[in-house]
């Protein structure tokens, strides 16, 4: 079983994502190799709460330059959590 806490690197907060708050949602930045059922167990086990649905979006990096080389940024991935009625996450 993998920690959480590498399952999970951090909470993303944007604007979108502070809208989506008040559907209970919440945006996560996580390791791009976990599952969907490795981000609920993180959450669950992390933030003592009850996970409805987990969405996931893997985003490619993009390509930058710097002077006369060639580069490219990691991708990423980033989940949509969607918490049970009743339950939300502290994040301040």
């Amino acid at each position: 079983m993998k920690n959480p806490y590498t399952t999970i690197i951090t909470p993303f907060r944007t604007e979108k994502g502070t809208n989506m708050l008040s559907y209970n949602k919440y945006l996560f930045w996580v390791d791009k190799h976990a599952n969907k059922l490795e981000i609920k167990k993180a959450v669950e086990d992390i933030y003592k709460v009850k996970v409805n649905k987990v969405n996931t979006v893997t985003a490619r990096g993009k390509k930058k330059r710097v002077r006369f080389v060639q580069g490219k940024t990691p991708d990423w991935k980033k989940a949509i959590v969607t918490l049970q009625a009743g339950n939300k996450i502290d994040i301040a």
